[in-house]
């Protein structure tokens, strides 16, 4: 296992300072296809979503995870919705069983999939085959407005026959047992949108950013004056590696730190040192305030209240993606809007 001391940063501050924690856990994203489009997903994944991380670089990202953290590696599938990749998903754990590399935590799924009772046993065996510790299903108003509850409640009845309750998971079970309908009333889906926030509070970046963070926003942007995103970075326990190999500290997608396609997870971690000269740099020392700052000069306007400082930054970072500023820190398009097409196939942002 690595030690602290082995990451750059952490040898060059105070022996009572904060230091950069080891990367514990890595979730693995497979795609960023989904059949839902959550109004709450951070990650601004849907039907039109690209790319799939092939499995030698996952591979590669689950091995330098292990040496990272060693026995205490955990990594867990998802997307997107990783059973849109079925085959190469059970390909993928296949590979990973016979090379003996442990951690498998779990691989999510909103269990769009699980229309027949069959078929869900069969690839539920396939996959405790090749080492499936945990299924864990998302169930929630803002799935639920893509995903019958009938298909949730069927992939859960099977799961817990094949693999035993103890390892099933639905987030949130109360859903499960009390689903909600949603209508085509744009006030009444707002109405329950809003109620689901407030049952369990959520991060206001990707998708929720745009979709949901306007509609509870009542902070003026003085009040992140001075709110760093030191504790954030330095503590993270793990990362995320999207689809073309970008890595992303916790659940803040959209902010690359590097690819595994560069550099192996553990040497990534080792060097990285978030007193940067570039855009990470400036969140790390003075947080999404420090960005707007740049922003503003360069044409950005500031809404009169945001929902927290998640909001805050996504939204400074959809103006910088849109104009084609810090594009080695802000992509991949994947988690941004994709909007001004023309202007931005200008900037080489997109192809076209």
């Amino acid at each position: 296992m690595k030690r602290l001391t082995d990451n750059a940063y952490n040898r060059r501050v105070g022996r009572s300072d904060p230091k950069l924690k080891r990367w514990r856990y890595a979730g693995l994203m497979l795609t960023y296809q989904c059949p839902a489009q959550c109004a709450l997903c951070y990650d601004n994944c849907g039907p039109d979503g690209g790319g799939l991380l092939d499995i030698e670089t996952a591979l590669d990202a689950w091995r330098s995870l292990c040496r990272l953290a060693e026995d205490s590696a955990r990594v867990h599938i998802t997307g997107g919705e990783p059973f849109t990749m079925y085959d190469y998903l059970v390909e993928l754990l296949a590979r990973a069983q016979a090379e003996g590399l442990g951690g498998l935590e779990d691989v999510e799924t909103n269990a769009y999939w699980a229309h027949d009772a069959a078929e869900v046993r069969h690839r539920l065996q396939a996959l405790d085959r090749v080492g499936l510790r945990r299924l864990k299903i998302s169930c929630d108003p803002f799935h639920a407005e893509y995903i019958a509850p009938d298909r949730v409640r069927l992939l859960a009845s099977v799961a817990r026959e094949v693999l035993g309750p103890e390892r099933v998971l639905v987030r949130w079970e109360k859903y499960l047992q009390a689903p909600v309908s949603f209508t085509e009333n744009a006030a009444e889906r707002q109405c329950m949108i809003l109620a689901a926030v407030v049952d369990a509070p959520c991060r206001f970046t990707g998708r929720a950013a745009h979709e949901v963070a306007p509609w509870v926003a009542a902070r003026s942007p003085d009040t992140w004056r001075g709110h760093d995103c030191r504790r954030e970075i330095l503590g993270a326990k793990g990362v995320h590696v999207d689809p073309y190999g970008h890595v992303f500290s916790g659940l803040c997608s959209g902010i690359i730190l590097g690819n595994v396609k560069d550099q192996p997870l553990d040497v990534l971690w080792e060097q990285f040192d978030p007193r940067r000269e570039d855009l990470l740099g400036a969140l790390f020392e003075g947080g999404p305030a420090r960005l707007l700052e740049s922003a503003v000069a360069a044409g950005y306007a500031t809404r009169p209240r945001y929902a927290d400082k998640c909001h805050l930054c996504t939204d400074v970072r959809q103006f910088f993606f849109d104009t084609g500023r810090h594009r080695e820190i802000i992509g991949p398009c994947d988690c941004y809007l994709r909007r001004h097409a023309a202007s931005l196939r200008e900037v080489g942002i997109v192809e076209g």
